[in-house]
């Protein structure tokens, strides 16, 4: 079985369309959390994940949504929570609301969550991927999101699987991120995409959203 990971798309709607066109044939999408926030399409990027998406779990991003509070200390992304809060609807806040906080996939071999198994909200960079390996004895592997940052890992046998952000790299590398999970092989291909950054930073200015959440994707950061 060959699946697409997904995460951290983060309302970036070219991004998300760059990334499912660059799609090979897989049998099922798979998404880490973070749909919203950030970025100036939430509506429409909940939209495209609904339907293409067999599996998603919610992100803290997508939490926020009904209580934007909750980045206080961080303007930026508060401000990208209102705007997603402003533009999704009842319906679609609803989904948000709805999505689990962990949930298994191919066959229940795998496990996805958005940052760590147990501690909500912990960032698991990839200096700290062998600390999951503990949570991994009924599992072949994990997908975490959360980080932004694309990588993958084999421990003790157990693939342990950031395929980086759609939305908003922040491993220096501007393209949008995604991997391919083949389950057989039980090897991963983690992708990069082009897409028009540029396109972001128009809609970002043309919405009154702070100017730096569209100019901080072109290094990647």
């Amino acid at each position: 079985m060959r699946i697409a990971l997904l995460s951290d798309v983060h309302g970036n709607l070219p991004a998300l369309e760059a990334v499912l066109d660059d799609l090979p044939a897989v049998d099922a999408v798979v998404c880490a959390g973070d749909v919203v926030g950030y970025n100036p399409w939430p509506s429409e990027c909940v939209e495209r994940i609904r339907a293409v998406s067999d599996v998603v779990v919610r992100g803290n991003h997508d939490a926020a949504v009904e209580t934007p509070s909750t980045f206080e200390a961080n303007q930026m992304a508060k401000a990208g929570i209102e705007f997603a809060a402003e533009n999704l609807s009842a319906e679609q806040r609803t989904w948000l609301r709805e999505l689990p906080e962990s949930e298994t996939f191919a066959d229940d071999s795998f496990l996805l969550v958005h940052s760590h198994p147990t501690i909500r909200g912990k960032y698991v960079f990839p200096s700290e991927f062998p600390t999951l390996r503990r949570h991994l004895d009924d599992y072949r592997g994990i997908v975490v999101g959360h980080t932004h940052i694309q990588h993958s890992a084999l421990i003790d046998g157990r693939l342990i699987l950031n395929p980086g952000s759609v939305g908003q790299p922040r491993d220096s590398d501007a393209r949008a991120a995604y991997a391919v999970l083949d389950t057989e092989a039980h090897d991963v291909d983690c992708r990069r995409v082009e897409y028009d950054i540029n396109r972001v930073i128009d809609k970002v200015e043309d919405v009154g959203l702070p100017a730096k959440i569209g100019t901080r994707l072109l290094d990647g950061s």
